[in-house]
């Protein structure tokens, strides 16, 4: 994945960037462009940006931008959340390494980490009137935005009933890492020091889904701009899968996740992938030293 180091920089420098120079059939999409649609749709959609974050590599052929949020609405859920934040983000590129992706989403307030659902991820190819497809698809995602900050926030509550061992996180951590390729060696580090002591308080046991979620979103921050907001997507879908599909909660409900020791006839045998499960017990191990 290469990228180590992540670069804040300040929205003129994304805008003096110089532009590509690729073939007819390739629409550039500026920097500029996709801040000034950005700002203005929001604004006229009666959202608050109350911070700007960009992070670009070097020269800027790859940005990423992340707009913390405040809608303007009578939804008592939205006004009364005290935990979670409304945020919208963007990556775009000069250099095609990576077409177009937006997406309305949250973040945690005491430390930023963020959180993208799927359904609503969009990507672009810089080809024809991709530039009037672009805005057209920011807006629509603006429109949806409460009813994706809403699922996100349902999300959230579901996983904190789920109860989820040290030894099941180092398990999901090396699937993230060997199978989904979601994370880089010094990631399972800094998840292994999450989940020794976390950093901040999630308000919620250390043995829990949420607590997991949060140590992972913290470790994608280090992801590079190019891949933050489809990684960070991907793992959500990814704890989605395992934890919540055909779930039936209520606010009460804890589940425990057995640490895979359940007995089954042959009739309920699946094909296991020997070497993938090898290598995820092997990082769980050395999560857990």
């Amino acid at each position: 994945m290469g990228y180590k180091k992540p670069t804040e920089v300040s929205r003129m420098f994304l805008e003096n960037a110089s532009l590509p120079n690729h073939a007819d059939s390739y629409t550039v999409i500026s920097h500029k462009f996709v801040m000034d649609h950005t700002t203005k749709l929001l604004t006229d959609s009666g959202f608050k940006i109350t911070k700007e974050v960009f992070r670009a590599n070097q020269g800027a052929n790859v940005a990423q931008a992340i707009y913390y949020i405040t809608p303007t609405t009578l939804d008592s859920d939205i006004n009364n959340e005290s935990e979670l934040g409304m945020m919208f983000a963007w990556t775009n590129s000069y250099d095609k390494s990576i077409r177009f992706q937006c997406s309305i989403g949250a973040y945690v307030m005491v430390c930023h980490n963020g959180m993208v659902c799927g359904e609503m991820n969009f990507s672009r190819k810089h080809t024809g009137t991709a530039d009037l497809d672009i805005i057209s698809q920011i807006s629509s995602q603006i429109k949806n935005a409460e009813k994706t900050f809403k699922r996100i926030l349902a999300d959230r509550d579901n996983l904190k009933n789920i109860e989820l061992s040290k030894k099941q996180q180092a398990e999901l951590a090396g699937r993230l890492y060997y199978e989904h390729e979601l994370l880089e060696p010094t990631q399972l580090t800094i998840i292994k020091s999450e989940m020794e002591k976390a950093t901040f308080n999630y308000n919620v046991d250390q043995n829990n889904a949420w607590a997991f979620y949060n140590h992972v979103t913290h470790a994608l921050k280090k992801t590079h701009p190019r891949s933050w907001l489809s990684n960070t997507k991907e793992f959500h879908d990814f704890m989605t899968v395992e934890f919540l599909s055909n779930r039936n909660f209520t606010n009460n409900d804890t589940i425990k996740i057995a640490d895979f020791d359940v007995m089954m006839d042959e009739s309920h045998l699946v094909e296991v992938d020997i070497e993938s499960t090898f290598a995820s017990m092997e990082l769980s191990k050395m999560m857990l030293e």
